[in-house]
């Protein structure tokens, strides 16, 4: 069964629901870069303008516009996405099989920094992206993996959390 998109950011960020070749899609989420990242990029090209602007400006401008591009293009080869179906569990290149998916909670605020800071596990997978700050911790029951849980960075944390732990 399907379910509409939530309201709030973009269509980029919204959850998915479609057909899958490894089982269906009831989670699909691609955590891109805020809007105020791409200021980032537009400082290091300026940044690398003005450092060689009195040097020589053609050469300055062609360097600023190489490392603008070259900073966007990590910028959005850097996102990654969290896609639950009925078979797996994907966050980012870390995969799993839905059976050894424990218990999620979701974090946002204050909460955030604790889990990501005094209570962190060395051994857990980490997904953190600067600019999405809600959590979700999902514990893996696998009892072969080291890995105690995946905490990873969601624009949805409630949805992700209510989708893992339903039927």
């Amino acid at each position: 069964m399907s379910r509409p998109a939530p309201s709030g950011p973009g269509p980029a960020d919204a959850p998915r629901t479609r057909p899958s070749s490894a089982g269906r899609v009831l989670y699909e989420e691609r955590l891109t870069p805020a809007w105020w990242m791409w200021l980032l990029v537009l400082f290091a090209g300026v940044v690398v303008l003005v450092s060689l602007a009195p040097i020589d400006m053609v050469v300055a401008v062609v360097a600023a516009v190489v490392a603008a591009g070259g900073a966007g293009v990590l910028l959005v080869t850097s996102s990654r996405s969290i896609v639950v179906t009925d078979e797996h569990l994907q966050v980012g290149r870390a995969r799993i099989e839905r059976r050894f998916v424990g218990e999620a909670e979701a974090f946002r605020g204050d909460d955030v920094r604790r889990v990501r800071g005094p209570e962190l596990d060395g051994r857990a997978y980490m997904n953190f992206r600067a600019s999405v700050g809600p959590l979700v911790r999902i514990r893996i029951t696998d009892p072969v993996d080291p890995t105690p849980y995946w905490l990873t960075s969601t624009r949805h944390p409630e949805r992700l959390v209510e989708v893992l732990t339903g039927p």
